[in-house]
């Protein structure tokens, strides 16, 4: 099994999330930091995880990009991506550097948190260097969950066809949108007709916790290109909620082995 949507943030970094969480969402039900995050998963029957980080202000993701190279040094289990914050001062230098001599494996991108468009032509440069290096780009580029804390109206900048726009220009972006694009659901995976490196995950979106839910059937009918996450470990339910939804569902034989390591295998590239 691999959990392909983990969060990992330094100790101050995670509690300041924390605290936005708590005030404007819900409350964090795992208030871990990244070795426990680690330990906890590892010894629930993940095997692999794919650990995600993002800023929000200017020369942050340098920092947070060197910190998940770290863990990843110490944890082979984990497959380690990085960010950047588009428009910042040497944006394609950050992430040159988390690609390259940091050997991390992808991008992790969020429209509320970071202000900013799926399709703003600032990422060009960014998208252009991942496709090049063959790296996956994890963006948050749903508008859901939409909280009043974040800086920005989720309704004017997330969207499937933000994410069309993306992929007609970087037609060999490897692009994963998470929580099966909440709550655009059916026109994120009418995407993926057209565009064969578009990818989904699960994270939050099959356990009856975000409203509206989607069509559970997108299970059986996409699990070639889905992916499980939890959003651990600022989850709000069990942190299996979501793994029960799966395992429980009547789906063809291969569709959960697609969904719980096969498609991530394939996109992380992992062996």
């Amino acid at each position: 099994m691999i959990d392909a949507h983990v969060h990992l943030f330094p100790p101050r970094t995670f509690r300041s999330i924390w605290r936005w969480f708590e005030t404007h969402a819900w409350r964090v039900r795992y208030p871990l930091q990244a070795p426990e995050v680690l330990e906890f998963l590892l010894t629930r029957g993940v095997e692999r995880l794919v650990g995600l980080c993002y800023g929000h202000l200017p020369g942050m993701s340098q920092d947070l990009n060197r910190a998940m190279a770290d863990w990843a040094r110490g944890e082979p289990a984990l497959v380690p991506l990085g960010t950047v914050l588009p428009g910042e001062p040497g944006a394609v230098e950050v992430v040159r550097e988390a690609l390259g001599p940091l050997g991390l494996r992808g991008l992790k991108l969020h429209a509320h948190v970071q202000g900013v468009a799926p399709d703003d032509p600032a990422l060009d440069p960014i998208y252009a260097e991942a496709a090049s290096a063959g790296a996956p780009v994890v963006f948050h580029a749903g508008r859901a969950p939409a909280c009043a804390g974040y800086r920005c109206d989720p309704d004017l900048l997330c969207g499937p066809e933000r994410v069309a726009s993306v992929l007609e220009r970087h037609p060999t972006l490897r692009f994963v949108v998470p929580h099966l694009g909440a709550d655009h659901y059916d026109g994120f995976e009418a995407l993926l007709d057209r565009h064969e490196h578009l990818y989904l995950d699960t994270t939050m979106a099959i356990g009856g916790y975000l409203e509206p839910s989607p069509d559970l059937g997108v299970l059986e009918r996409r699990s070639e290109r889905l992916l499980y996450g939890t959003d651990f470990p600022n989850l709000p339910f069990a942190w299996d909620r979501e793994l029960k939804v799966i395992l429980d569902a009547d789906l063809d034989s291969s569709a959960p082995d697609s969904i719980l390591r096969g498609t991530a295998e394939r996109l992380f590239r992992i062996v």
